[in-house]
């Protein structure tokens, strides 16, 4: 009976560590990456848990505590945060970042809310295709079905919007 219920625990701990099943083959905590372009930062990601997968033709990496990703003007000020409870960058270029999915326009002062978004970075694009709330700095809130935006988020359009819009919006 000890045995059975010393297994039961063990198994709730290595389920945080996992994936559809599987365990990574490296895992690391309090993860801090810089990116930067000649010598200026364009992006930092921090993330509790980063665990990677390399079995077979399945290679992928995931954060399954959550991630935030900070990114940066030519100028070296914060332009916007993306914040998400989970994230797997898959494909060699394609990062996915999904559950409570909160991207806030740091200049600009507008908020998107949205269960996924993906950043390919071959396109150098943010999007998504699934329900968008936006927060505007002026307090209205429009809705849409999906959006589009640079990498950065300096520039994004919402797909079929609806909801409070300001005459000066069009």
């Amino acid at each position: 009976m000890v045995f059975l219920i010393s297994c039961n625990r063990h198994s709730d701990k290595v389920e945080l560590f996992s994936y559809h099943g599987k365990y990574p083959d490296e895992s690391a905590e309090n993860i801090t990456i810089t990116m930067s372009d000649s010598g200026k930062i364009s992006f930092m990601v921090t993330t509790p848990i980063l665990n990677h997968y390399a079995s077979g033709d399945d290679n992928y990496t995931d954060c399954p505590e959550g991630i935030k990703i900070v990114s940066f003007t030519e100028w070296g000020e914060k332009q916007a945060i993306i914040t998400a409870d989970y994230a797997a960058y898959e494909n060699n270029s394609v990062y996915r970042a999904s559950k409570n999915v909160i991207i806030h326009d740091v200049i600009k002062g507008d908020t998107l809310e949205t269960d996924e978004i993906i950043w390919d970075q071959r396109t150098r694009t943010i999007y998504s295709n699934v329900l968008v709330k936006q927060k505007k700095a002026d307090g209205s809130v429009n809705y849409g079905d999906g959006f589009t935006a640079d990498e950065r988020f300096t520039k994004y359009t919402i797909v079929h919007p609806r909801g409070e819009m300001n005459g000066f919006d069009f």
